[in-house]
């Protein structure tokens, strides 16, 4: 299920808003300028889906969002837990790589087609932390400030969307806010 959760950027235990209704979620979301929708789940993606599998079984919500948004490139990414010795090891780099807070000169849509993650959005003197599922499009602004958590044991398929060829490109900001507010782990437990 869907959950945002606002907190004071300067108070990471007290909770101004949490909710788990889609349109709340929409309409908070949307006074911020960020985007979130919930597309319907193709629920019979093989377990070891390729990018090419995503990106058609949702090709007609995809082409939307590029008409909309004029993005040149699409594609996905699938990480699932592997007996494979070291998934652990690349799974936590991988989410390393994204737990810093940064900004991009471009927007940042991701759609969950299955899983879940956190995206974290420092705007003013809030934190919105968004736990997106399957269904999920969130469209992060371009200079947004944010991070974003997989958890631990990292299970989702993700299809992004770029304006240019470069792909994902951040600039960090330095600070430690990231490490002050609960995780994906957390935020996902409260949950069940």
């Amino acid at each position: 299920m869907t959950l945002l959760t606002v907190w004071p950027d300067d108070h990471p235990e007290q909770v101004r808003l949490r909710t788990t209704d889609a349109e709340t979620i929409a309409r908070e979301l949307g006074e911020l300028g960020v985007r979130f929708e919930r597309w319907d789940v193709v629920e019979d993606l093989p377990l070891e889906v390729t990018a090419d599998e995503v990106v058609e079984a949702y090709r007609p919500q995809i082409d939307k969002v590029i008409a909309q948004e004029g993005y040149q490139l699409v594609d996905a990414v699938r990480m699932t837990p592997s007996a494979d010795p070291s998934w652990a090891d690349k799974a936590a780099q991988a989410r390393q790589k994204f737990l810093a807070e940064h900004t991009h000169d471009d927007d940042e849509d991701r759609f969950f087609a299955r899983g879940s993650g956190v995206f974290y959005l420092h705007i003013g003197a809030n934190v919105y932390g968004v736990l997106c599922e399957a269904g999920d499009l969130l469209s992060v602004p371009a200079k947004t400030t944010h991070w974003f958590d997989m958890g631990t044991r990292p299970d989702y398929v993700s299809v992004r969307f770029f304006h240019d060829d470069g792909g994902w490109v951040g600039s960090f900001t330095g600070s430690p806010i990231a490490e002050s507010f609960p995780d994906f782990d957390t935020l996902a437990a409260g949950l069940r």
